[in-house]
């Protein structure tokens, strides 16, 4: 008997819904991570994702429909912003397919101490004004006008405040809140394709694993606004002043993270980590500025109903006896390069295990190789449920065969009855 798209989405939510649980689905789920794959596979490049929505969602809903995913993966993740909207802003914190990078080549972040060390006076005191006026003129060479805008206290100022109208008619003011207006619209319109194409994905049976972003505490810090080298020496020169920014962005990451699940209608919220490895920090620095306002993030957002979807990047491998201690049962632990075996070993009680198929063995290997490694993450992984089978990273480049043989081999050797 066919299935329906109804049922279909039902049985793979399910499936997915089972394995965070840590029970044992009707077989192992597996959610490849497309991005750029989606273009290659189509024949269009990544610039003209980023050019054309219309290109991009098709792109993605044939790789989708072809491949048949127990869940598909956001567009939006890949094209942050239309090639219109960064370039109007001038953006400077990213490069593109195109601007900085290759047409036919993903984007790439560009980091930097957008801010400064001596600046963590002004963050601490007036972040929404320090980050309006002196972080976005750094990352958007469009909006260094906001540098110019008056004191936001003014607003408070009773019946004398209109006397700082004047300030708005600086003509780098003007074209800084042009430019906002005029990309704003032009985001708008993405959004809403996203959004519709969404909706599309779930009418045609597939959930997605996830729907909001956000960072954890430390890397919204290290990641946008001291940079990694910047924030690895105010673990030694400024400890103090570091904790109190972690500490201090933190509510706001948790409460965008609510809402936006909310309104997306998808409790699962992604949180790729980036700055806490065993390369970046030691077991001591991890406990100290790193794990701390994170397990705080799972658990307010486990409390709130949410699941939280962490894409462990690097190596975790000392870090697995602290990151168990969250909720059983609510949480995806992802492990890009982490020893899989030994987490579920030492997490599988705790949380479900994601991962964790090699980009590289799909990019060269052969097919038989993707079934002997996906054989024996299932045999390991898959163990008693509480897995989803994934690629390592997101998938830009790899062999088409290889990919199919994952999903092909996942539906037929990892059945569970």
């Amino acid at each position: 008997m066919i299935k329906t798209a109804k049922q279909l989405y039902e049985e793979r939510e399910k499936r997915i819904l089972d394995a965070i649980a840590l029970r044992e689905p009707d077989r192992v789920p597996v959610v490849p991570l497309f991005a750029f794959f989606n273009c290659y596979y189509t024949g269009i490049t990544p610039a003209e994702a980023y050019r054309d929505p219309e290109k991009a969602i098709s792109a993605w809903r044939k790789t989708i429909l072809d491949f048949e995913p127990d869940a598909s993966y956001s567009v939006n993740f890949t094209v942050y912003a239309m090639d219109e909207v960064l370039s109007g802003l001038d953006f400077r914190a990213m490069k593109w397919p195109g601007h900085g990078v290759p047409e036919t080549r993903s984007f790439q972040f560009v980091e930097d101490e957008y801010m400064k060390a001596e600046e963590y006076g002004h963050f601490l005191n007036n972040p929404g004004e320090y980050l309006l006026k002196s972080v976005l003129p750094r990352l958007a060479g469009n909006l260094q006008g906001l540098a110019k805008l008056p004191p936001l206290e003014t607003i408070c100022l009773g019946y004398t405040w209109p006397s700082v109208l004047a300030a708005f008619s600086d003509p780098d003011v003007v074209s800084a809140l042009e430019t906002l207006l005029d990309v704003s619209k032009k985001q708008l319109k993405w959004v809403r394709k996203f959004s519709s194409f969404a909706l599309e994905l779930k009418d045609l049976g597939f959930p997605s694993i996830k729907e909001q972003t956000v960072f954890a505490p430390y890397d919204m810090i290290a990641d946008n606004l001291r940079g990694t080298r910047g924030a690895m020496l105010d673990m030694f020169r400024r400890p103090d002043k570091l904790k109190s920014a972690v500490q201090q962005i933190a509510p706001f990451i948790t409460s965008a993270a609510i809402k936006g699940a909310k309104a997306k209608g998808n409790p699962r919220v992604f949180i790729p980590l980036h700055k806490g490895t065993d390369k970046f920090m030691s077991p001591r620095q991890f406990g100290e500025f790193y794990w701390p306002t994170l397990q705080k993030l799972i658990f307010d957002l486990c409390d709130a109903g949410c699941t939280p979807y962490l894409l462990i990047e690097g190596l975790y491998d000392s870090r697995l006896e602290v990151i168990k201690e969250v909720p059983v049962g609510k949480c995806i632990y992802h492990f890009e390069g982490t020893n899989i075996f030994e987490a579920k070993k030492k997490l599988g009680d705790k949380v479900c295990v994601m991962g964790n198929l090699p980009n590289s063995i799909l990019a060269t290997g052969s097919a038989e190789d993707v079934k002997e490694y996906c054989r024996k993450l299932i045999d390991v992984c898959g163990a008693g449920g509480g897995f989803i089978l994934s690629s390592s990273a997101l998938i830009d480049e790899a062999r088409v065969e290889n990919v199919r043989t994952m999903m092909e081999f996942a539906r037929e050797y990892g059945r569970y009855r």
